[in-house]
């Protein structure tokens, strides 16, 4: 599945999440990440990224398309991470 994932934590938990996160997706602009997970690595993901987060301050949110051919992506403006790699 193509999952998004979006993040408003803490000061002190921000480097955190997002090392925890780029284990799993690729970093594409601030507080956002994007990938293609089986479903059981995007519960790993989810549990990692729960044990980090304070649930009565921080919000992490989720959208997941069963491929990422269903999704239409558009930037406007400074494309800030890339999943494209040039070898």
């Amino acid at each position: 599945m193509f999952v998004l994932m979006f993040y408003d934590v803490g000061e002190k938990r921000v480097n955190k999440v997002l090392k925890t996160a780029r284990r799993y997706l690729t970093w594409i602009q601030n507080s956002v990440l994007e990938g293609e997970l089986s479903p059981a690595v995007f519960e790993a993901l989810k549990a990692d990224v729960r044990k980090i987060l304070d649930l009565n301050y921080d919000s992490v949110l989720f959208y997941a398309w069963r491929s990422e051919r269903y999704m239409f992506r558009e930037v406007v403006g400074v494309e800030r991470g890339s999943t494209d790699f040039v070898l």
